[in-house]
């Protein structure tokens, strides 16, 4: 006992240490149960680590996984079973329009995406080499059947293809609470967006930046190359 608690035990009070969650995905759930959010939208899930995060970290409500390529598809299937309160789509992209994409499918798989990749990211991670483009079928996310629910999160983490997955959620996005977005520092896909236009976006949208994820980190550069904004609508 330190002489605080011990001035404070005589005035009839108990110290407790303060715990503030201090890991940047535990201070994401914190966001998630302050805003009561009852649905999380993952789109562009590849094997499930964020639906198996926000798990580890406590958040109880539904999720919704979205995922196109069949491997990792099958993968995330895995790790959402025996979850009943986590559901996967069929393999699919999601986009501003219906039909069939070409997504260029990386040997990391969680690099995969619609836009082709920069020469910037051949030169710096040649481990992400595209193994083969195949055709998927993508859909607006306004498109589907949503579980029924009161205070959705979307998150978007599609390789530079974001904005064309909230073009695709305009039928729905007044019905999301929060919307985490991955955001590039430095484009590494042709046609990328930076990441000002992606904050211009969301406030027009009427979100608010509450929160920055550090993401991709490369050091042959020494910087960061994406990053997650977590907006907040208030």
């Amino acid at each position: 006992m330190n002489w605080l608690q011990w001035v404070a035990g005589v005035g009839g009070f108990d110290l407790a240490a303060r715990r503030k969650p201090r890991d940047p995905l535990a201070q994401l759930a914190a966001i998630l149960k302050f805003h009561a959010i009852d649905l999380v939208i993952d789109v562009g899930a590849n094997v499930g680590q964020y639906g198996s995060m926000l798990r580890r970290f406590g958040y109880p409500g539904r999720i919704l996984s979205f995922e196109p390529l069949p491997m990792a598809h099958a993968q995330l299937s895995r790790a959402a079973s025996g979850d009943d309160r986590w559901d996967v789509a069929p393999p699919m992209a999601l986009g501003d329009e219906g039909g069939m994409i070409v997504i260029e499918h990386s040997s990391e798989s969680d690099m995969s995406s619609i836009l082709p990749q920069s020469r910037l990211l051949a030169d710096i991670s040649p481990s992400s080499m595209v193994l083969e483009r195949l055709d998927v079928v993508v859909n607006r996310l306004d498109s589907i059947d949503l579980p029924a629910f009161s205070r959705g999160h979307l998150k978007i983490d599609v390789q530079g293809f974001e904005p064309q997955v909230l073009d695709g959620a305009r039928g729905v996005i007044d019905r999301m609470k929060s919307v985490q977005l991955e955001m590039a520092l430095v484009p590494v896909y042709e046609g990328e967006q930076a990441w000002r236009s992606a904050i211009a976006r969301m406030e027009s949208l009427g979100f608010e930046l509450h929160m920055i994820i550090p993401g991709y980190f490369e050091r042959k550069l020494a910087r960061q190359l994406q990053v997650d904004g977590v907006f907040v609508r208030p």
